[in-house]
């Protein structure tokens, strides 16, 4: 599956904000305050958003949600309809670019969006992509018992389990051959 710049940009910056929801009702939000959407927004090098607010904040908190709905949803079928909702209500205007030194690449978002609108519309269109191309089965959620990040697969084979596997991963593995040495001794 050929990812292009934009594209993969899109699918960091869904990545990312699906995993600043917190986990429980005693996590803390990755997202608590306007400054903290003002990183975010800073290190996707989103362009053309404007002055941020609290409207701006809770918009984004719900499109987060609606994103996280993507990834947990079942079928193709169910994240195609997600997935056309927020790209609807974004109000989508595809226009060819070439900002900031990068070749020409497509924006979804009609320009002026607000924020939320621009996150919707360029990163919906990314995970619609994958639902398109029968690549749903990418959008995943981290194997390890205590950790439900997200992330997207993009081994060659399909075959990421874990959302870092220097983390995540390699904490499960340690544990399992642990657990065979000591029953070995046993």
């Amino acid at each position: 599956m050929l990812i292009t710049h934009d594209t993969r940009c899109s699918l960091d910056a869904v990545v990312d904000l699906v995993n600043t929801a917190p986990e429980d009702d005693t996590a803390a939000d990755g997202l608590p305050d306007v400054p903290a959407l003002q990183n975010f927004v800073r290190s996707h090098d989103m362009s053309d958003v404007g002055v941020l607010s609290e409207f701006d904040l809770s918009a984004v908190r719900k499109i987060r949600g609606r994103f996280a709905a993507v990834f947990a949803a079942p079928d193709a079928r169910t994240a195609a309809g997600m997935i056309n909702e927020l790209v609807a209500a974004a109000g989508t205007t595809p226009q060819l670019t070439d900002h900031d030194g990068y070749d020409w690449h497509v924006h979804y978002f009609a320009p002026g969006a607000s924020v939320a609108d621009h996150l919707a519309a360029d990163c919906g269109m990314a995970l619609a992509f994958f639902v398109v191309a029968g690549e749903q089965e990418r959008l995943r959620r981290c194997e390890a018992p205590d950790c439900r990040r997200a992330f997207v697969d993009l081994s060659r084979n399909r075959s990421r389990r874990y959302c870092d596997s220097r983390t995540c991963g390699n904490r499960l593995h340690v544990a399992a051959y642990r657990a065979r040495r000591k029953e070995a001794a046993g």
